[in-house]
């Protein structure tokens, strides 16, 4: 059970309790419910890993209301400058690949190594009504239940790269909590999985043999972001599939150059369903990833990843700002119907919003 369950065990039994014995009592239960934590209090929890309160403080970090976003701020402030050594570690595959299981199975063994895992999984949400089922949690039953464990289902909603928004943000308060180990499970939605590339220290990547995807998978630019491949679901009568499999993308590999850093990406097999080859993953990860630390690598990639965020901040504050303005707001539905007809180019009402926009500023 997590933690938003163990807090809605929690009121659920006051409401019982209260039910036949004062209906205000009930309505104060639900009020209190609804009422956000102050920034001290939420921080203070975070900092003490108290994982309701941390889970309260990322729906917070993932709100676009805008008197959320000046709170989300202050606890972003709050948690950044924890220093703390952690991996964080980016999982990518085609759905169907056995993402959540791989993840269920690779965290049990970080964990029993003493480690503190969050997992940040990001759920599709529907392009018709933007929802999202969310339902990592329910997929991964043991994670779910270890003390030392924190899963945050999100939805993607329009962001693209197979992360949610605030990902980043949800990193940096997990990490504040205690937890040492960050898996990042992505959308998995093809090649758009660049940003969560630009937001972890290792990029894993999963593959499924015997299911057409291995040419698909030979394609350059998610090769070039993996530091590995992982052909899961080596098992049973797919076993000499996934082997052959392995040496496709073995050789697609020798035709890169080395990374940055001199890592040559490595291909494993392995079955989570059955926990085999999982050990052997983790230890190649933990190699690179020490390895990075004591060339400086590791640092200097934290620190562009910081300076992508800055900007990538500012390019989503001029683009919330832009579509706030009330004379955009106006003036952008006649505009877009004008363009709609071929009666103005989409330049010509772009200059026309942005100098509207220029004006409301001076």
């Amino acid at each position: 059970m997590g933690p938003d369950q163990d807090c809605r065990s929690i009121e659920q039994l006051n409401l019982k309790k209260h039910r036949h014995s004062n209906p205000k009592n009930i309505s104060k239960l639900r009020e209190r419910r609804k009422q956000l934590p102050s920034v001290e209090l939420l921080l203070n929890g975070i900092k003490a890993g108290d994982q309701t309160l941390l889970a309260r403080a990322i729906t917070l970090v993932e709100s676009v209301k805008k008197s959320d976003v000046a709170l989300a701020n202050r606890i972003i402030e709050g948690c950044i400058s924890q220093k703390k050594e952690t991996y964080r570690i980016g999982v990518t595959g085609v759905p169907g690949v056995g993402k959540s299981t791989f993840i269920e199975t690779l965290g049990i063994n970080v964990l029993s190594e003493g480690n503190k895992l969050a997992v940040l999984a990001v759920d599709p949400s529907s392009s018709q009504n933007k929802g999202s089922i969310l339902g990592d949690k329910t997929r991964m039953p043991l994670l779910a239940k270890h003390p030392n464990a924190f899963i945050r289902p999100s939805p993607a909603g329009d962001s693209l790269g197979g992360v949610a928004k605030a990902t980043r943000e949800s990193i940096i308060l997990c990490e504040a909590a205690g937890f040492n180990i960050i898996l990042v499970e992505t959308v998995g939605v093809g090649q758009s999985e660049i940003a969560v590339h630009s937001m972890v220290d290792f990029f894993l990547l999963l593959k499924l043999a015997g299911a057409g995807d291995e040419l698909q998978g030979i394609k350059r630019g998610i090769i070039e972001m993996a530091d590995a491949i992982a052909i899961n679901k080596a098992d049973g009568d797919n076993t000499v599939r996934a082997k052959r499999a392995g040496e496709d993308f073995k050789r697609a590999l020798q035709l890169y150059p080395p990374k940055e850093n001199g890592w040559k990406p490595e291909v494993k097999l392995c079955s989570a369903i059955e926990n085999k080859g999982m050990t052997e993953l983790w230890d190649m990860a933990q190699t690179y990833l020490k390895g990075a630390q004591k060339t400086g690598y590791f640092e200097r990639k934290r620190k562009a990843q910081n300076r992508q965020w800055l900007y990538q901040t500012i390019d989503e504050r001029l683009k919330r700002d832009f579509y706030g303005s009330p004379k955009v707001k106006s003036m952008l539905e006649s505009l877009t119907k004008r363009v709609m007809d071929y009666e103005i180019s989409p330049f010509g009402a772009a200059e026309i919003l942005l100098q509207l926009q220029k004006k409301e500023l001076k």
